[in-house]
């Protein structure tokens, strides 16, 4: 089942990034969540690459993005101007914000709940 909205996922770090996307899948089976991290050599960073695969594979043309560090914000930034979806960067607590939306998506919320719910974990 497709919903409207999806999860993009991006660390510095590969592992760390899957594993916050098992943690998004066990309330949010349904949601398109994708993820990615590291460099493209496989070391600690981001990728501008990477992070376009894991926006171009998510199904959902709206996305909310959530990220770890600033230089995957900007990075992330970059592929949303490149990008035809309608990407959100999230500057919210990456765990719990990623989390709280994919739970949302998967519950049929629409954008304005979300929004909500997510407003108390914006980092300020």
């Amino acid at each position: 089942m497709t919903k409207s909205f999806g999860v993009v996922l991006v660390s510095h770090v590969e592992e760390l990034a899957f594993g916050l996307y098992k943690l998004v899948k066990e309330g949010a089976a349904d949601t398109s969540v994708t993820y990615t991290g590291g460099t493209d050599e496989g070391g600690v960073g981001s990728s501008f690459d990477k992070i376009m695969k894991a926006v171009n594979d998510n199904e959902a043309d709206d996305i909310y993005a959530f990220y770890d560090l600033g230089s995957a914000k900007m990075t992330l930034e970059m592929v949303s101007e490149m990008s035809d979806k309608n990407i959100e960067i999230m500057d919210c607590a990456f765990i719990e914000g990623a989390y709280t939306a994919g739970a949302l998506i998967q519950s049929d919320n629409k954008k304005e709940v979300i929004d909500e719910q997510l407003k108390p974990l914006i980092i300020k």
